[in-house]
């Protein structure tokens, strides 16, 4: 500093003062300043007061040697002691030079910037708001200070600020903002801090609204989250938890929209405490904000599907993205099927007591929504309104979700309760939106059938369960289909062709009962078909699948759908099956089905008495691809009652290739007379004189069998059949139960039938034959 210079009004005395490497010194220089600012403010001298703040700024604090700036400070301070109230009026130029002294790189001049702020910002209280943001980024600066003396003057001065905010109310909020938005992704720890800490003190503040703000700092509050300091994150997850608190008091004034992506990011975060906030964030705006959220569907569906396969390590997020999940789902209405112009307008959530989040006093407060116990929602309900007249109208987002919930099934990496809940929103789907839905049953369809073959029993019932609904959803029938004979296709489907309709299926009857179309019941959509077929294709593709899920999966749809329909389709479609084997085996799964299953008591009744056309249709259908396998057609013979041509396809077991396999098929026919499933069967042993054939026929099968545990079982059961003379009663002359059988089924051609198992068993012969020289082949090659 030039000491020729003139610093009037300074003296000589306070300039070298000032400028004294001691600092009581400095302090005495002080004194004088206030002292003479305060004659110029008696004097009402505003020039002299400018020129002295001036000279104390660009002479000494902005000096380049440091006991001169240290001096400014000190006299930049005196003179703000010495204006008083009027210190307002001169504050920019007596807060930029100190501010600019924050950067210096003396922990020392660092330390007396903020001593000399101090005492600037005390005396004018109020009048330094407007210079609020320079002041708060200098001291988030200060606050990451390495300096522990620097930090705690910083700390001090910012207790001083808060309270200033606190009772003020002039708080400039919205210039606030863009600063915190931009310093709140700081990475040190004590801006990080310092951050949280003034969002605290504004969100305490009853004039300042800062949620109107939160989707400016949403992202960064969560950033913050997971901070690695445990003050730190409990910090942030308090003010969370304000934010929510005020949220669910005044839903009606949250830009819900706004966050939802926010959130959607941070569920699926890998910090576990991040995601549980978030979650439990997505959880509280879907119950909320209702059908606001719907837009985002497939967003949130990609955050919360995952966690539900969570393990107990995670219990709380599991438990929280459940009930995401399940509240989504509610949100959607028959109404989003309707046209894309004919939007639903923004509903309110409607929540069952076990889903309701808050407390009556919370719900009760002002602002909050009117929550109905009803569990539907209304397509017209009132929602956050921006204006009195206008309303938030939302769209269901079905593509997008669709394409969420089919990349979820090809993963393979996903857990079994995420597949699960995937299918149960498949299935919700096309409940409530089932033309829209229908859209996309084409590029579902592969994935569906490949769930088929899925490890958990669970999965594969939800998956036969939307199978099912597309199945006979009247959305799925197209509108080309004519009357819907199968012979037809939508045309997105003209991969597979359905088959016509077998001569026995051609007869149609009003009296189906309104059953879904198969080959001969004309009401069916046009899905039905082409699942059995695809159905049949897969079993025939992985035996292991048909030996050991098949039988449940086709006791489950016949317990989902119409079960003479299933059998009815199956036995179509297998009667033109090129692998004779394949057909052989499924034609034996589905008989033993027939026999045992609880699921098809009501088919086996229909079966058991041939008085209606519907049931001789069904009987010839089912026997002629029954034929694949010779033991089976005869317990349809046996479970139909239609003994006379059981005993004439025994007869014909003579000119058949007599295997183990085939052996092994009459010793299970055996068994299966012993259960309770053919009871009537050895009741009509009893009359002897009207079941001839029936005892000829189980005759043929003794002799048939082997010396064996079942050749044991069957000829003491026939040993057992009475005396015909010693049966005789007063009664004879009544038509017994099996003659009216006899006399319901002549409408029924058995000679046919019985040609066309010969014609059946011929092609399998000759199959057989013709692997049996394929085999010689190769063994002639092999001794080559």
């Amino acid at each position: 500093m030039n000491p020729e210079k003139d610093f009037a009004p300074l003296t000589p005395g306070i300039v070298r003062a000032l400028n004294d490497k001691l600092y009581e010194k400095r302090k005495v220089a002080a004194l004088e300043i206030e002292k003479l600012v305060r004659e110029f403010v008696s004097q009402n001298s505003t020039a002299q007061i400018k020129h002295v703040i001036q000279i104390l700024s660009q002479e000494f604090a902005l000096s380049q040697h440091p006991h001169s700036r240290k001096g400014g400070l000190i006299g930049l301070a005196a003179c703000s002691i010495a204006l008083g109230k009027d210190s307002g009026l001169y504050l920019k130029e007596l807060i930029e030079p100190v501010l600019t002294c924050f950067n210096d790189s003396d922990s020392r001049l660092r330390y007396y910037a903020c001593e000399a702020l101090y005492n600037i910002v005390k005396v004018a209280r109020g009048s330094v708001l407007p210079l609020f943001n320079v002041l708060f980024d200098g001291l988030s600066k200060l606050a990451a200070d390495p300096d522990p003396n620097v930090k705690s003057g910083s700390e001090l001065l910012d207790r001083l600020l808060k309270d200033i905010v606190t009772e003020s109310n002039k708080f400039d909020l919205v210039g606030f903002i863009p600063l915190l938005r931009e310093r709140i992704y700081s990475n040190n720890q004590y801006a990080r801090q310092f951050i949280i800490s003034w969002i605290l003190v504004l969100e305490s503040v009853p004039d300042i609204n800062l949620l109107d703000y939160l989707p400016e700092i949403l992202d960064g509050l969560f950033q913050i989250l997971g901070d690695n300091s445990k003050e730190i994150r409990k910090m942030c997850e308090v003010a969370l938890g304000e934010f929510l608190k005020e949220i669910k008091k005044n839903p009606s004034s949250v830009k819900f929209a706004e966050m939802a992506n926010i959130l959607v990011i941070h569920c699926q975060a890998s910090d576990d405490l991040i995601q549980l906030t978030a979650m439990c964030w997505m959880r509280e705006f879907i119950q909320l904000a209702g059908r606001v959220m719907l837009p985002y569907s497939s967003g949130i569906l990609t955050a919360v599907l995952p966690c539900l396969s969570y393990d107990d390590r995670k219990k709380s997020i599991k438990e929280a993205a459940n009930i995401c999940n399940q509240s989504l789902m509610k949100l959607v209405i028959p109404e989003d099927d309707e046209n894309e112009f004919k939007q639903p307008t923004a509903a309110p959530q409607v929540e069952t007591e076990q889903d309701k989040p808050l407390s009556k006093q919370e719900m009760a407060s002002d602002g909050g929504l009117d929550v109905s116990n009803d569990s539907s929602f209304s397509s017209a309900g009132d929602f956050i309104q921006t204006s009195s007249t206008e309303r938030i109208q939302v769209t269901l987002n079905l593509d997008g979700i669709v394409q969420v919930l089919d990349c979820h099934l090809h993963d393979p990496a996903i857990g079994m309760m995420t597949r699960i809940a995937v299918l149960k929103w498949l299935y919700h789907l096309y409940i409530k939106t089932p033309r829209k839905m229908f859209r996309h049953t084409d590029s579902l369809f592969p994935i569906l059938l490949k769930t088929l073959s899925d490890e958990s029993d669970e999965v594969i019932l939800k998956d036969l369960e939307v199978l099912a609904e597309i199945a006979s959803s009247p959305a799925g029938q197209t509108e080309d289909q004519g009357p819907c004979d199968g012979s037809e296709t939508h045309p997105g489907q003209l991969e597979l062709r359905v088959p016509p309709p077998t001569k026995t299926g051609q007869a149609g009857s009003p009296g189906t009962k309104g059953m879904e179309c198969s080959p001969s019941t004309p009401t069916m959509n046009s899905y039905f078909y082409k699942f059995m077929i695809n159905l049949l294709k897969r079993f025939s593709s992985e035996r292991k699948l048909l030996e050991m899920r098949g039988a449940f999966i086709i006791r489950q749809l016949c317990l989902l759908l119409n079960a003479e329909n299933i059998f009815h389709s199956m036995a179509d479609i297998l009667l033109r099956e090129e692998d004779l084997k394949f057909a052989s085996t499924m034609v034996h799964t589905l008989n033993t089905i027939l026999l045992t299953s609880s699921e098809l008591f009501q088919l086996r009744n229909q079966l058991n008495d041939l008085k209606t056309l519907e049931s001789r249709n069904l009987f010839c259908c089912l026997y002629r691809s029954w034929c694949h396998n010779p033991v089976t057609t005869v317990s349809l013979c046996f479970l139909t009652q239609n003994y006379k041509h059981a005993y004439d396809l025994i007869q014909k077991f003579g000119d058949l290739e007599v295997t183990v396999d085939f052996l092994i098929e009459i010793d299970k026919l055996v068994q299966l007379i012993e259960c309770p499933i053919f009871t009537y069967l050895r009741l009509q042993l009893l009359d002897v004189k009207n079941n001839p054939y029936l005892i000829k026929a189980l005759y043929g099968l003794l002799m048939l069998l082997p010396q064996s545990s079942a050749f044991q079982l069957l000829s003491h059961r026939l040993q057992c059949v009475p005396n015909p003379e010693l049966m005789q009663t007063a009664d004879d002359s009544k038509t017994s139960p099996a003659a009216k059988t006899s006399a319901a089924t002549t409408a029924i051609d058995y000679a046919e039938l019985l040609q066309h198992f010969e014609k059946v068993q011929n092609k399998h012969l000759q199959v057989r034959h013709q692997r049996a020289n394929r085999g010689e082949t190769l063994d002639r090659r092999a001794i080559l």
